[in-house]
């Protein structure tokens, strides 16, 4: 058997690593691309925001602005839409279509879309579960408890579950965006393509985390199967 220092199964998540740094990677190259193109109407990504909200008629969400690069989001605990100071002021192709995605998510949150909804009610047992599960399995290791590492994989499992109805809320939120934006002429077509490419990049993003997530699930059922027979 492996010393315990020693996981051989850590080999496992090395092409999931390598597709999360090459979709940050991405994402970064795309995003700046398409800032440094501004659009042609020089609407600001705040105002974008806010017409497309009033359009919905969610006139009740604000637009704040928040600190970070690329720390823009829908909360909908208090329907408040964020948008980082590298997007808020600024009249991008790139923070336009940030702004969009995220007023998508207002839009969902709107006329309830399921898969936010199934998302927003299972966020708290994720967290729970994503902070327990991998203590509990290699607590199960040392002690040889097979019921704990159990645990922890079943835990693990609200944590896949979470990213899966990530996948369909965001590719969602950016399909609104460019409908929205297309239809609105807060871009043009042109510029439609630009934004789309962003928003592109950032769906990577969501898709690694989510090959991360399946990757380490396949790591402790290797890791059950190799303690969990010990005698």
């Amino acid at each position: 058997m492996f010393p315990f220092f020693f996981d051989p199964t850590m080999m496992l998540l090395i092409p999931a690593l390598l597709l999360a740094m090459w979709a940050q990677m991405r994402v970064k190259s795309v995003f700046a691309q398409y800032s440094a193109v501004g659009s042609r109407r020089g609407v600001t990504a705040a105002s974008a925001a806010r017409a497309i909200l009033d359009r919905f008629g969610l006139q009740a969400v604000p637009v704040n602005r928040v600190g970070g690069n690329l720390t823009d989001h829908y909360d909908p605990r208090d329907k408040s839409l964020s948008l980082s100071d590298s997007v808020y002021g600024s009249t991008s192709i790139a923070a336009i279509g940030v702004a969009a995605h995220e007023v998508g998510h207002a839009i969902q949150d709107s006329v309830n879309y399921s898969p936010l909804k199934i998302r927003n009610t299972i966020v708290p047992v994720v967290g729970i579960g994503s902070t327990l599960a991998f203590p509990l399995f290699f607590i199960g290791i040392l002690l040889r408890g097979q019921m704990l590492m159990d645990l922890g994989i079943l835990l693990f499992l609200g944590v896949i579950l979470f990213h899966l109805v990530t996948l369909p809320v965001e590719f969602d939120a950016s399909n609104r965006a460019l409908r929205v934006l297309a239809d609105t002429g807060i871009l043009s077509t042109d510029e439609i393509g630009g934004a789309g490419s962003v928003l592109r990049a950032a769906s990577w993003t969501y898709i690694a985390a989510t090959v991360m997530a399946f990757a380490q699930l396949i790591r402790l059922l290797f890791l059950r199967g190799m303690f969990g027979s010990r005698d």
